[in-house]
This record gives C-alpha cells, sequence and structure tokens, in this order.
C-alpha cells in the first residue's frame, strides 16, 4: 500500500512522553501504531538535562536518555516512528484524514500527544543555556537551585505560583516582570510581594544571560525600561513562566480548543467537536494539560489514550 493510501488502525501524534507511552501500550496490543514525531522529536524531556522525579530512577535519568529508551521499547513491540509534521486533519468521518506534507493518511483512530512548547523570550545566550540553568518548569527543576539566588520571568499566576514554589529550596528569588502592572490575580500577587525571600522587579527586561562559554548559568543582564539603567544580577537559574503554547493549531475548527489553545478533554482522554464527542479520538499529554504538565502525568494519559482506542477498535471488531 501506498503511503498516499496508507490506512492504519492507530497514528499517534507527538514523541514525547505521553505518545511514546501510548505507542508502547497501542503496539503490546499488536494495533501496528505509526508515531508521527513533529517538529520537537521527544518533546520538552529532549531539552532536559537530568530528570530526578521519574519513576524507576533512583539516581535521575538525562532527559534524552529517557526518550531515547521508550523510542526503543516502542518499536520492540511494533511501532513505527516517522519524521513527519501534521499540517491538516479532517475528523469529520471515519477513517480519519491527517495531511502529512503531500500525503495523506487515513486512520481509525487518532491520539495526539502533539505536546505544548513553552514560551522562551528568544535570547541566543537563554537557548545556549536551557538546562544549564535556564528553565522553564519550577517543578522540574526546582531542586537543583537549592541554597542559590535565582530569578523568575513572567508577570501571571503562574510567575507568582513558582516564584513562591522556589522559595522552599532558593535563598533569594527575584521576579522579574517587564511591565508596571502584573496579570496575576490580587490573591496571588499579595502572597508573592509579602514574601520575604522574594524582590520584585518591575518594567524590566533580560537582555542577556551570561555564562555561555561555561555552560553554567552565570548571572543576567538587565534593562530597566523606564529609568534605561543597565544592570548585571548574579543568579544561578532563571526560571520561564510566561506561558506555553499548545501545539494544537492543526485542530482549529475540528476539536473543541479552550481560550488558549489547549484541546479541551472529557473523561481524562476524549476529545468533541461542538460539545459532541467523536468516537476514536483522542488527546493526551501536554496538549490537553495546563494544569501540571509534567513528565508522568503525561506518560499516565498516553497510556489511558492508547487503552480507549484498543477498546474503541474491539468494539468497532477490528
Amino acid at each position: 500500500m501506498s503511503r498516499e493510501n496508507e490506512l492504519r488502525d492507530t497514528v499517534i501524534l507527538g514523541s514525547g512522553c505521553a505518545g511514546l507511552t501510548a505507542a508502547i501500550y497501542a503496539a503490546r496490543s499488536n494495533l501496528k501504531p505509526l508515531v508521527l514525531e513533529g517538529h520537537e522529536p521527544g518533546g520538552q524531556l529532549s531539552i532536559t538535562t537530568l530528570v530526578e522525579n521519574f519513576p524507576g530512577w533512583p539516581e535521575g535519568v538525562q532527559g534524552p536518555e529517557l526518550i531515547e529508551n521508550m523510542k526503543k521499547q516502542a518499536v520492540r513491540f511494533g511501532a513505527e516512528l516517522r519524521m513527519a509534521h501534521l499540517t491538516k486533519a479532517d475528523l469529520c468521518s471515519s477513517p480519519f484524514k491527517l495531511h502529512v506534507g503531500q500525503q495523506v493518511i487515513q486512520t481509525r483512530t487518532l491520539i495526539i500527544a502533539s505536546g505544548a512548547s513553552a514560551r522562551w523570550l528568544g535570547l541566543p545566550s537563554e537557548q545556549a543555556l536551557i538546562g544549564f540553568g535556564v528553565s522553564s518548569c519550577a517543578t522540574c527543576d526546582g531542586f537543583f537551585a537549592s541554597g542559590k539566588e535565582i530569578a523568575v520571568i513572567g508577570g501571571g499566576d503562574s510567575a507568582m505560583e513558582e516564584a513562591l514554589f522556589l522559595t522552599r529550596f532558593a535563598t533569594k528569588v527575584t521576579l522579574i516582570h517587564r511591565s508596571e502592572n502584573f496579570r496575576a490575580s490580587r490573591i496571588m500577587l499579595e502572597r508573592t510581594i509579602a514574601h520575604p525571600k522574594i524582590e520584585m522587579l518591575k518594567n524590566t527586561v533580560v537582555e542577556e544571560c551570561l555564562g555561555v562559554a561555561e555552560k553554567e548559568l552565570k548571572g543576567i543582564r538587565l534593562f530597566n525600561k523606564k529609568t534605561g539603567e543597565i544592570s548585571t544580577l548574579p543568579v544561578s537559574f532563571m526560571f520561564l513562566a510566561i506561558g506555553h503554547t499548545p501545539n494544537a493549531r492543526a485542530f482549529q475548527g475540528e476539536l473543541d480548543l479552550d481560550a488558549d489553545g489547549y484541546i479541551k478533554t472529557h473523561d481524562n482522554v476524549f476529545v468533541s467537536i461542538r460539545g459532541n464527542r467523536i468516537p476514536g479520538v483522542y488527546a493526551c499529554g501536554d496538549v490537553q494539560d495546563r494544569r501540571y504538565r509534567q513528565a508522568i502525568t503525561a506518560a499516565g494519559t498516553g497510556c489511558m489514550a492508547a487503552l480507549e482506542a484498543e477498546r474503541f477498535l474491539e468494539e468497532q471488531g477490528r
């Protein structure tokens, strides 16, 4: 069968923790899933250094190693991984049609595990130090900031939550916001202002992360938009809390999304359009999880999605 007329039982979009866990379960059920790896193969773990909170790794594991082992496990059971990116999906009738470049792949079930991309400042020095003092996940990397001075970038509730959480580890947290006014709720802002370990810098932006040559964050250069002053803040960690962008653009008009573009799910992994559930289509991981965004929770929902896909196919006589 040519790829142009390809018909699969299960296609999984995304190759992070959610997608690869779904692939392992689907492959062990003999569904021979096709995994489309997308623009960011491996998801956010592929740019994460030491992962210490994934069960079964008492000494921790490097993010890329964890992803590579998951891939090997999925392939061992019969999953096929393909470097491809979805541009359009037609979910109005079954089999579903997935437009991948110039090709159309048809599938009886679809598991969407395309993840969410952390928003970054876009500085070359910041990108060079991701995993070496620059992070977008306080829950993942906060422990490494123990006994150190750190910075949190952002002005919404997420930034306040991360700053407060990081006070458990850091000796001092400097919250940096580009504006005079914060988008955070009043109660979160009041808690942050009242905390003795947190200092707030308003009207301030990060111009450069220092320590690229040493592969270790040594500090950040700041610019005060109001006064024009340039200063250096000696911090060992910088946490970005300026939001995430769910990778669900291809499903606009095809699935129910929330105001920020996350796929709405019901009963854990089921998706809908205009409130009506679409049989055979499931979403898992960060593309539908705006609250936890952990490797282990993504893996859990990936497992759920694969089990539901298997049950659906069984009910259809497949």
